[in-house]
């Protein structure tokens, strides 16, 4: 009798390890405050994944440190393909040069699932504030040098704010926030006098009437918004394109890699998810594993020119 149950517990143990994968929920860590543009990508694109692996994701918020806290748990989890984090600019290329040591290398400790999005950011102001335009928010800027407070929240957000400053030659106070909702709240409230605010987030403020978008910071105008000009236009040189996708620990099995990536590429394929992202403004544009992986290589180099010409020190 004892054999016995040994043989049907070896065979059921057997039997659960070779499941095929995924056999329970995903976890996908946002290292972004709920609400915020990384969350929201996050959370349109995995419905299709959910769809294609047949398990839910489930997303877990871990702001702070401008993404790092959340990239870092994502680092130390067991690649078993069942934690993910979404990657983006900000954590995965802009931090190596914005700070002098991350608790996480974003190339050696993780593998590059998915791209899915690129997009850019809406330098924002109330509807009531005084410049209805860039050029007039320079000039306001150059009248009253250091009073003007700009928000940042997140890389993208802090590399535009002194992109600003050098291109235009202006100087303002920067208000660091833990996330950009609350940027936008404190915007809303007259406490800040603009700041750079994701498409998702700013969009919908702006259609409502409630802040005003001056100019956007891609190399042309966005098709959703086309009314609101690029700042290069009024700013030359000004050009910054912000990015967002998923991404595994490292040592994660590649026949999983390649699983979860099939789902995505799925996933942005359908109308539904793909009309959803687009309403904000996202571009859909989905990369591989490889390519991904290739191109956040690059990408980490430019941010770190980019940092370096707006004269930012690591932290």
């Amino acid at each position: 009798m004892k054999t016995k149950l040994l043989i049907a517990l070896a065979a059921f143990s057997g039997a659960c390890f070779g499941q095929a994968y995924p056999n329970h929920p995903i976890r996908v860590i946002v290292p972004f405050q709920a609400g915020s543009a990384p969350d929201q990508i996050i959370r349109i694109a995995t419905q299709g994944m959910q769809a294609a692996l047949a398990q839910p994701f489930v997303i877990e918020n871990k702001p702070g440190a401008n993404g790092n806290i959340g990239v870092a748990e994502a680092a130390r989890a067991a690649p078993d393909g069942y934690t993910l984090v979404s990657a983006n600019n900000t954590t995965f290329a802009a931090n190596p040069s914005l700070y002098k040591k991350l608790p996480f290398d974003p190339q050696k400790d993780f593998a590059p699932v998915a791209r899915f999005i690129t997009t850019g950011l809406i330098l924002s102001v109330r509807s009531d504030f005084p410049a209805q335009t860039i050029d007039e928010l320079v000039k306001l800027a150059k009248a009253q040098p250091g009073k003007l407070t700009a928000a940042q929240a997140s890389a993208g957000m802090r590399v535009s704010i002194a992109m600003l400053r050098s291109l235009a030659g202006v100087e303002v106070l920067e208000v660091p926030y833990k996330g950009q909702p609350q940027a936008l709240a404190d915007l809303l409230g007259g406490q800040i006098s603009f700041t750079f605010a994701d498409y998702a987030v700013g969009i919908p403020q702006i259609r409502a009437g409630k802040i005003r978008g001056l100019g956007v910071t891609t190399p042309k105008r966005s098709a959703v918004v086309p009314d609101i000009p690029a700042l290069g236009e009024a700013i030359p040189g000004f050009d910054l394109t912000v990015w967002a996708g998923l991404a595994a620990p490292a040592g994660t099995p590649r026949e999983i890699v390649e699983q979860l990536w099939r789902a995505a590429e799925r996933s942005l394929a359908s109308p539904e998810v793909r009309q959803a992202l687009a309403a904000m403004s996202f571009s859909v544009e989905p990369m591989n594993p490889e390519a991904f992986a290739a191109y956040i290589r690059t990408e980490t180099e430019k941010w770190a020119r980019m940092v370096k010409e707006a004269g930012i020190p690591p932290e």
